[in-house]
């Protein structure tokens, strides 16, 4: 068989298919390289976009609007606007943890003022995406910002 040219440029595109293959299944298979949807209900999430969207223009309509920031213990607080009756305020709080979606979790909104702390030690150090869906008075509502987490 004569070398040449031709078969030249075809053992080289062999030998890229060929690692390019075994990329893609090293990737697929090797648990380090996890690959996971940024929520689990990816597509439900994706119909109901015109609905946040209406709730994000109610909320920042309000006078007062609610306010979401780290304190420098690391935890998270929540402040509605004080107009409001707090017990009236229904609704949830989603964390979202962008790298690591086995830390995201949520949680319901029960208030007794309008302050609400999320503790520290449901938390760890780094970025945060939360979203606060809530209710008053047959009107929704959503707010949302991220935030990074720094305990000291």
């Amino acid at each position: 068989m004569k070398f040449n040219f031709g078969t030249g440029i075809v053992i080289a595109m062999g030998i890229f298919m060929v690692f390019i293959l075994q990329y893609v299944i090293r990737v697929q298979i090797d648990s380090k390289y996890d690959n996971e949807l940024v929520t689990e209900n990816y597509y439900q999430q994706e119909i109901e976009v015109d609905g946040k969207h209406d709730r994000e223009v109610a909320a920042l309509k309000l006078a007062t609007p609610v306010s979401i920031e780290s304190t420098k213990a690391g935890d998270i607080s929540i402040v509605f606007p004080s107009d409001f009756d707090a017990k009236n305020i229904t609704g949830k709080i989603f964390l979202y943890r962008p790298s690591n979606q086995k830390l995201d979790f949520d949680m319901p909104i029960s208030l007794s003022s309008s302050n609400l702390l999320i503790p520290n030690n449901t938390l760890v150090d780094g970025r945060w995406d939360i979203a606060v869906e809530w209710s008053y008075n047959g009107s929704d509502y959503r707010n949302k910002q991220s935030l990074t987490v720094k305990k000291d």
